[in-house]
């Protein structure tokens, strides 16, 4: 469960950590406020918004089970544990 999570903060990050590369090898520099004003903060936090956005829909279309596919839940067989599939 921790992965997704981290996949899905990673890529609202991403934005604000790749402008903060771009500022650090230009003459202004990272840490001036005037290169971190609210209209471009929130471009970047739209940026990442949509990074996330994006993320979801191609783990929802392409992770998890087919579509018309049955749950088997785990069970025991001839005394062997049989982890649950689906089928």
């Amino acid at each position: 469960m921790i992965r997704p999570i981290l996949i899905e903060l990673g890529l609202f990050i991403a934005p604000f950590v790749i402008y903060a590369a771009l500022l650090v090898v230009t003459p202004n520099g990272a840490l001036q406020p005037s290169a971190w004003g609210a209209r471009r903060i929130a471009a970047l936090g739209i940026a990442g918004f949509v990074l996330m956005l994006a993320s979801f829909v191609i783990f929802a279309q392409f992770s998890g089970a087919p579509p018309g596919s049955t749950y088997v839940p785990a069970h025991i067989e001839n005394g062997k544990f049989v982890p649950g599939t689906t089928r």
